[in-house]
């Protein structure tokens, strides 16, 4: 019998979920719920490829030989260290009678769910890719479940572009919903007050969305909080966020005062889109009472995260964004279409990759 979260595709330790799953059996034959890809670029997590980069100290076939390695054993690309996979784009070859995702053989798309819980084999031994960027050439298959997510191609956009702003599209939709939530309480409750934001990783692709999407949203006023002075200056000329504040999102006291200094308070939303561990306390010490944390890193440490909120007092709700939230895909790239600034960080890091 064959689950439409793909239960029957795990082949150790039985009993779990496909992403918890040490092993998938990514076999190209489909039943007849599934639908099967033909890869032609994966987009690694942010949070992977920075550690396989640092592990190997900047050796590109080093990275590729190990991104190899974990998909030959395990039937998926899920890192060992972060548990993070990333997401792929290709055309859809053969799509079982019985699929609910509505896809027909021939159209290109992007999956919406993690490489982490997708059956993925390799065919070119990455031999297109120099193991240097987090978009990664590949000629090799996919399968999709039931209770998969993917979404045709746009044909107005590159597709290296579309992969790029697809692969954190739940950000900008989550920040927009809290954001929503906090003003429309506001105005429920009369408070003439400004909501706040603060987005940790301002210049990077989900924070550079995410920035966009809260100012739709109605934020009255939004920092961006970047690390070094090139993206400060990027941000900057993007125009998307009120201020830009330069900050080690690790160090609390220094993030909490560039943060309450940008927007004249503490934020009444945080959100954390940095690729690298230990930015948990900074987050919750830079927001308000009563305010709200929205975690998208998978760098995370979520129990960091919980007892640092608790040994701080701090009042706050911490959420953790899942990578969906209903019409996200179409969301972002709504925000890469309207806003120049969005679309001219991006490009340029696809330039830089």
């Amino acid at each position: 019998m064959t689950s439409p979260v793909g239960l029957h595709r795990v082949v150790e330790p039985a009993g779990v979920l496909p992403q918890a799953a040490w092993r998938l059996d990514a076999r190209p034959e489909i039943a007849a719920n599934e639908v099967r890809i033909r890869v032609e670029r994966l987009n690694l997590d942010a949070a992977s490829f920075r550690q396989l980069w640092e592990k190997h100290g900047g050796d590109g076939d080093a990275v590729r030989a190990e991104v190899l390695e974990i998909v030959s054993a395990r039937g998926k690309m899920q890192n060992p260290v972060t548990g993070s996979g990333g997401m792929l784009i290709g055309t859809v070859e053969e799509a079982g009678r019985r699929s609910p995702l509505g896809l027909k053989p021939g159209q290109r798309v992007a999956t919406l769910v993690s490489l982490t819980l997708t059956p993925l084999t390799i065919l070119d031994g990455l031999a297109r890719w120099d193991g240097r960027s987090e978009q990664v050439p590949c000629d090799g298959y996919a399968i999709l479940f039931a209770r998969s997510i993917a979404a045709v191609l746009p044909a107005d956009l590159d597709p290296q572009l579309s992969l790029a702003v697809l692969d954190v599209c739940g950000a900008p939709a989550l920040t927009a919903r809290v954001v929503s939530r906090h003003v429309a309480d506001r105005e429920r409750a009369g408070d003439p007050s400004p909501v706040r934001v603060a987005v940790i990783g301002g210049a990077g692709k989900s924070g550079s969305l995410s920035l966009a999407a809260a100012r739709r949203a109605g934020a009255a006023r939004t920092v961006g909080v970047v690390p070094v002075v090139a993206e400060r200056d990027a941000l900057a000329a993007a125009g998307l966020a009120d201020a830009v504040a330069l900050a080690d999102a690790r160090d609390p006291v220094a993030l909490s005062t560039a943060v309450t200094t940008a927007l004249g308070a503490p934020a009444d939303v945080t959100v954390v889109c940095v690729d690298v561990p230990g930015c948990e306390h900074g987050a919750v010490l830079a927001t308000a009472d009563g305010g709200t944390v929205v975690f998208f890193s998978m760098a995370t440490s979520f129990a960091a995260a919980a007892l640092g909120a608790e040994g701080l007092a701090a009042d706050v709700t911490m959420l953790v964004g899942n990578g969906y939230v209903p019409g996200h895909a179409e969301l972002a790239l709504g925000l890469l279409r309207s806003e120049p600034g969005v679309r001219a960080l991006f490009e340029s890091r696809l330039a830089a990759d």
